[in-house]
């Protein structure tokens, strides 16, 4: 497709690209997370790249979760606002032995299930 590309900076300081066609064309839109590789020599690759797979919560808490990730490894997210920092190592040890609980009670109930 024949067109005009046209490259600038916005008040930020960030890189804005746009591309105009000078072709009649007919195509389906969309919006895609890329990369783009913009050349010394005025050459311009955009690649897409592959949505991000989120983890599913296996359980939660009122501020953290547990996750097994697409790598076979389990996460434990914790987040909890800065003003509440007093509180945070208490919570942290309370939602983690509660969650640590409702797995020992999951894996039990495996095993009692497969006996």
């Amino acid at each position: 497709m024949d067109g005009q590309m046209t490259f600038a900076k916005d008040d930020k300081g960030l890189n804005l690209m746009d591309f105009a066609s000078t072709e009649q064309v007919r195509m389906e839109a969309f919006t895609a997370t890329c990369k783009v590789q913009v050349m010394r020599d005025g050459f311009v690759y955009i690649t897409e790249k592959k949505r991000r797979k989120r983890n599913k919560p296996i359980f939660r808490e009122d501020h953290s979760s547990l996750s097994l990730g697409h790598d076979g490894k389990y996460y434990f997210y914790f987040a909890m606002p800065e003003e509440q920092v007093g509180l945070l190592p208490d919570q942290l040890v309370h939602e983690a032995l509660a969650i640590a609980q409702k797995l020992a009670n999951a894996l039990l109930n495996a095993m009692e299930e497969e006996a």
